[in-house]
């Protein structure tokens, strides 16, 4: 099947004045860049598998009421085997992604509660971020309809001609490196994505979605140890961090 029920198959509804917020974490990606021939997701970080510590900022994360997790069709059953070994109860559903990021979390879309008031997307390859990180892109989103995490640019930034000859030297004050979680209201994460499959356009960043479809974002504190995991290098970096945590196990 390309689409795994999990948790609850009745109608999950917001409790209180909170509103309904989905993630859909992203893990479809092939990882050709790790160089290992498995999905950089499912390698172990101090023991654990990196999904799974993606997985736990969600489930206790205070606003995120289910997660949508889209994957490729390789790695569903051992996906599947994570959620039921560590109980995440907030996963639902486990969809097959798409051959590119966008059609990834289109995909995911179409699976999210019907009740979802906002969207969180994630990268799976992002496994230390924090409830905490979660849930103030959470209230930024609520307050401004689009929120994303980033962080400001420590080095100084060079801008070159295509030979490497420096141009400008900016302002790097002004400049953020954009993480994810990235929340987006319902309504305007889908009219993005009408916009831009009509325009043809295939984004890397949800952020470009709605900015293309003349939204604006709202960029909120991320965290400096919410790297991405892309290379065998990265794997080294992220399990100094979980050990300087006190969270290797």
């Amino acid at each position: 099947m390309d689409l795994l029920n999990f948790a609850k198959s009745f109608c999950m509804k917001p409790q209180g004045n909170e509103p309904f917020i989905s993630a859909i974490i992203v893990a479809a990606g092939k990882s050709t860049r790790m160089g290992t021939g498995k999905c950089k997701q499912l390698l172990p970080l101090c023991g654990i598998a990196a999904i799974a510590r993606t997985l736990s900022a969600f489930e206790t994360s205070r606003y995120i009421r289910e997660v949508i997790l889209v994957t490729n069709r390789l790695d569903l059953h051992e996906m599947g085997s994570i959620i039921k070994e560590f109980g995440f109860t907030k996963v639902t559903k486990i969809v097959i992604g798409g051959d590119t990021r966008q059609k990834s979390a289109a995909i995911g879309l179409k699976a999210v509660n019907e009740n979802a008031a906002y969207i969180a997307v994630h990268d799976g390859a992002r496994p230390l971020v924090s409830a905490a990180c979660i849930d103030r892109v959470a209230e930024g989103a609520m307050k401004n309809s689009a929120a994303a995490a980033a962080v400001k640019v420590k080095d100084t930034l060079k801008i070159a001609d295509e030979n490497g000859e420096v141009i400008s030297t900016p302002n790097r004050e002004r400049y953020w490196a954009v993480q994810t979680p990235q929340i987006f209201s319902a309504q305007l994460y889908r009219e993005a994505f009408e916009k831009a499959n009509a325009s043809g356009n295939d984004f890397t960043d949800d952020c470009q979605l709605i900015e293309a479809a003349g939204g604006k974002v709202q960029l909120v504190e991320g965290e400096y140890t919410n790297i991405k995991i892309t290379t065998s290098s990265d794997i080294s970096q992220a399990e100094a961090i979980i050990r300087a945590r006190g969270d290797a196990f």
